[in-house]
């Protein structure tokens, strides 16, 4: 009997798009695996919502897929993954790609000891320099398509608190990025010990962009685990 293979669900960080997984999504295409990538409700030009909306898109996408699921997310998009794919049966496992991993009622400021802002409206800004912060290790002409890429984001999300975290039944993989100028290499070790199985790879923060051959070839090793 011939096992079915896994769609991967990919879920982007913060001010991406799902194009951001292109490079990816062709290396998972020739090792056999089909992929989706989603839109998060507050990134974007028509950015809208806070946790929940983000959430349920990952939901969504999960319950059109027929066949078992393996969701993998960067960066922020680990919060709303943590909310969206729980209760969902056909999610075999979680992989946090050097992202946020919470608990029910942690939200990105209490995972970096932070209090709540006193407001989460409007967007909130990029920094000066995206390029060294997510794509230091990208070859050139790559990491200028991906600035050019990068959307608005919105605040809610980030102070937005899980209410229920899918880890706790759904095997689950951390992939620490050993480079990362975007999440503190030392938050993401942390993070990584309530995972099942952690991994690392050499790169800063967008290894799907920097090493997509290689990361395509370690979620195949996690998946076959």
């Amino acid at each position: 009997m011939t096992v079915q293979r896994p769609t991967f669900v990919l879920v982007p960080g913060a001010w991406h798009l799902p194009s951001t997984w292109d490079l990816l999504r062709g290396e998972l295409d020739a090792l056999g695996y089909a992929s989706r990538a989603v839109k998060l409700s507050t990134s974007g030009p028509d950015a809208r919502g806070g946790l929940r909306e983000d959430a349920e898109v990952i939901r969504a996408a999960v319950e059109a897929i027929s066949g078992p699921v393996v969701v993998v997310a960067h960066s922020y998009g680990g919060i709303p993954a943590t909310e969206g794919a729980a209760g969902l049966p056909s999610v075999q496992r979680l992989i946090y790609l050097a992202a946020y991993f919470p608990d029910v009622d942690e939200s990105m400021y209490t995972l970096h000891g932070m209090p709540d802002p006193d407001s989460a409206e409007g967007l909130f800004p990029i920094g000066s320099d995206p390029r060294a912060k997510f794509y230091a290790d990208v070859p050139e002409a790559t990491a200028d398509l991906a600035v050019s890429r990068l959307v608005d984001q919105l605040h809610q999300p980030f102070a937005d608190r899980v209410t229920r975290a899918a880890w706790h039944t759904v095997p689950s993989a951390y992939i620490v990025a050993e480079q990362d100028a975007a999440l503190p290499v030392e938050l993401q070790e942390k993070m990584s010990s309530r995972a099942t199985t952690v991994h690392r790879i050499p790169t800063s923060h967008s290894p799907f962009l920097s090493r997509p051959a290689e990361l395509a070839a370690l979620l195949d090793e996690i998946v076959k685990g």
